[in-house]
């Protein structure tokens, strides 16, 4: 039922397609977003770093949640397209290149050496397995332990919707990541909601 659930929901053009947050499309799940507000809530991040920027709408949501929490963090969001993000706010710092980038990688370890609390990273561009895993690869060293490093998307590639991509996509980066990082493991508390766009992708970091 939550498989059959999940493909008629994707599939949808008014569900994730026409989803709104303060007026800005996210192309999020709602479920997702109430995962990553419990997750900001509880966390307190001194950054949230999100690749795939789009129209600005999940910015503006980690950045909202961080002023909910009180936390003082800062939203670094980076993309490589030319589309010009609809939003502002004092918490985003917006980069445009691409996320693997030296300069993408030096902002980030200047805003991770400045952060005053946990460091959250939301993985949302391109969705190949050879990007996902090269993100995961650069973007896992900014994790503090007990935060977040979510995979989105990891649904495609027929887990279970069987569109986007021929290499296994995300998921199959995630589990290779896995295999070679002992300190993160799958959060299922994150899927308590049963539908989920990245299921097997919300990977939490140990405490040491």
């Amino acid at each position: 039922s939550v498989r059959a659930f999940h493909e008629l929901w994707y599939r949808t053009p008014t569900t994730w397609g026409m989803t709104r947050y303060r007026g800005v499309p996210t192309l999020k799940c709602p479920m997702d977003m109430q995962v990553y507000h419990e997750l900001i809530m509880s966390l307190q991040p001194g950054l949230i770093i999100e690749t795939g920027t789009a129209y600005g709408g999940s910015a503006l949501h980690f950045a909202d949640c961080l002023e909910m929490c009180g936390s003082g963090g800062t939203v670094l969001s980076i993309d490589n397209s030319d589309q010009v993000p609809s939003v502002t706010h004092q918490r985003i710092v917006f980069h445009r290149g691409s996320s693997v980038s030296v300069e993408a990688l030096m902002l980030a370890d200047e805003l991770a050496e400045a952060a005053d609390g946990p460091v959250l990273v939301s993985l949302d561009s391109d969705h190949s397995r050879a990007h996902v895993a090269a993100e995961l690869a650069a973007y896992s060293q900014y994790v503090t332990p007990g935060s977040f490093l979510v995979a989105e998307d990891t649904n495609i590639g027929g887990h279970p919707i069987n569109i986007g991509v021929e290499d296994g996509g995300p998921l199959a980066a995630v589990d290779a990541f896995l295999a070679l990082s002992p300190d993160f493991v799958r959060e299922p508390a994150a899927e308590r909601y049963l539908l989920t766009m990245h299921p097997g992708g919300w990977l939490r970091k140990l405490e040491s």
